[in-house]
C-alpha cells in the first residue's frame, strides 16, 4: 500500500510519466497518464483486510482502471520478494505497489526497491510514520486484539497470561507466520511486551519465550488463523488485528458468536505503510492508486474497514468522518495503553523474532 513540489511535472515516454499531483491541473494529468495505462498490479489484499474490497471497488468505479489483485495472503516479506522476483516483468505479476508492515520500508528503500512519490495530501501524515523523500508512508493502524470464537471457548482470555491455562488447549493462534508476516511478528511482540512489563528492548525475546511455552503446553496452533479456521474451530482464538477480527465478526453475522478483546497489557499498535515499485509496470495508475488512498474518500474507505486512517486527526479536525462509522469502533479507553513502536524499534524486533523462531520455538506455522 503509498509529494510533490508544486507545480513540477516530469515526462517519461508516451505515457508521460507524472512526478506529482499537488495540484488540481496535476491530478488530472495524473488521471489522464493513468488512463491510458489502464491497469494497476496489486498484492496482499484481502478483500476482508481494512475494508480493501470495497476501497478496490471505489478506486475501479472512480477512474474505470482495471485492478489485477495478486496473492491477496501474501506476508510482508512476500510482497518485497515479488518485486524483486518481477524487475523486469512488465505484465501483471509483478506489483505496482505493497502494503507492508512500517518496518518493511525502510527495509525494502535500502534495498532499492522503491520509488519516491509524495501525494498532495502528504502534510497531513505524521512525519514519524513517513519517509521524508516519500519512499514509503504510513496509511493506516490498528491494534493486536484476541479474536475468540465463544461457541468453542466459554471463558475469553482477558490477556496475554491466560493464553497459558490448560483450558486453552489446542486453541491460540497467530494471524501468519512469525518469520515473514508482519501482523504474526507483532503478535509475538505484544506478548513479549506483556510479559517484559513494557520493556520494548526485552519483549522480543520474552515474546519468543512465551509462545515457546505456549507451544510446550500444547495450546499454539501451528496454522495461520484466518475466519474460516476460527469458524470451524481449528482456531478458536487467534490474536489479530482489530480491523481484521472486527470484520469477521460481521462477516460471519453469529455463526459463531465472535468477542474481539483488547488485552489488559501488551497493547500494540501496527502502523501499516504504503509504497511504489521501483519497477512498476504501471508507475501512473500506482501514483493515482496513492491519490485516492490518501484523499478523504479513501481514507474514510478504510475507517469502513474499521482501520484508523493515518490522517485520522487530520479528518477528525475537518470534521469528515460520519459519526455512525465512529459509533462502530471499539471503546477508545481501550486504546488508551496502545504502544506505538519506533521504526528503529520494529527493525530491531523484527529481526530477533524472524530470525530466533525456528530456534527458540520450534513451530513450523503454514
Amino acid at each position: 500500500m503509498m509529494k510533490h513540489k508544486l507545480g513540477y511535472i516530469a515526462v517519461a515516454g508516451a505515457l508521460g510519466l507524472i512526478a506529482n499531483a499537488a495540484s488540481a491541473d496535476n491530478l488530472a494529468a495524473l488521471v489522464q497518464a493513468a488512463k491510458k495505462e489502464g491497469e494497476l498490479n496489486t498484492i496482499a489484499l484481502p478483500h476482508d483486510w481494512c475494508g480493501y474490497g470495497n476501497v478496490i471497488a471505489g478506486f475501479k468505479a472512480k477512474y474505470g482502471i482495471k485492478v489485477n489483485e495478486l496473492n491477496p495472503d501474501a506476508g510482508s516479506a512476500d510482497e518485497l520478494e515479488a518485486i524483486k522476483a518481477n524487475k523486469n516483468n512488465k505484465g501483471p505479476q509483478a506489483p505496482d505497489v505493497i502494503d507492508v508492515g512500517l518496518s518493511f520500508g525502510p527495509q525494502a528503500k535500502a534495498a532499492g526497491l522503491l520509488q519516491p512519490y509524495k501525494v498532495s495530501t502528504w502534510k497531513s501524515i505524521p512525519d514519524n510514520v513517513k519517509d521524508k523523500d516519500g519512499y514509503w508512508y504510513g496509511d493506516y493502524y490498528g491494534v493486536l486484539t484476541f479474536q475468540v470464537n465463544r461457541d468453542l471457548v466459554s471463558k475469553a482470555p482477558a490477556d496475554w497470561a491466560d493464553l497459558l491455562k490448560p483450558e486453552y488447549k489446542n486453541a491460540v493462534a497467530l494471524a501468519g507466520d512469525p518469520r515473514a508476516a508482519n501482523q504474526a511478528i507483532q503478535g509475538v511482540f505484544a506478548a513479549g511486551l506483556s510479559h517484559a512489563k513494557g520493556d520494548v528492548n526485552k519483549a522480543a525475546d520474552a515474546g519468543l519465550k512465551f509462545f515457546s511455552q505456549l507451544n510446550k503446553n500444547g495450546n499454539f496452533v501451528p496454522v495461520i488463523g484466518k475466519a474460516a479456521s476460527l469458524a470451524q474451530g481449528t482456531t478458536p482464538i487467534i490474536v489479530r488485528w482489530d480491523y481484521n477480527a472486527l470484520a469477521d465478526r460481521d462477516t460471519l453475522k453469529g455463526n459463531p458468536k465472535v468477542d474481539v478483546i483488547v488485552p489488559k497489557s501488551g497493547v500494540v499498535a501496527g502502523v501499516y505503510a504504503q509504497a511504489i515499485s521501483a519497477y512498476a509496470p504501471h508507475p501512473n495508475a500506482a501514483k493515482l492508486w496513492m491519490e485516492y488512498l490518501f484523499s478523504d474518500e479513501g481514507q474514510v474507505a478504510w475507517l469502513k474497514g474499521y482501520c484508523h486512517p493515518i490522517r485520522f486527526n487530520d479528518l477528525t479536525a475537518k470534521k469528515k468522518i460520519p459519526s455512525e462509522l465512529i459509533s462502530k469502533l471499539p471503546d477508545a479507553a481501550a486504546y488508551k495503553k496502545a504502544v506505538f513502536p519506533t521504526i528503529e524499534q520494529q527493525e530491531a524486533y523484527k529481526a530477533g523474532i524472524t530470525k530466533q523462531w525456528d530456534s527458540v520455538v520450534g513451530s513450523n506455522v503454514k
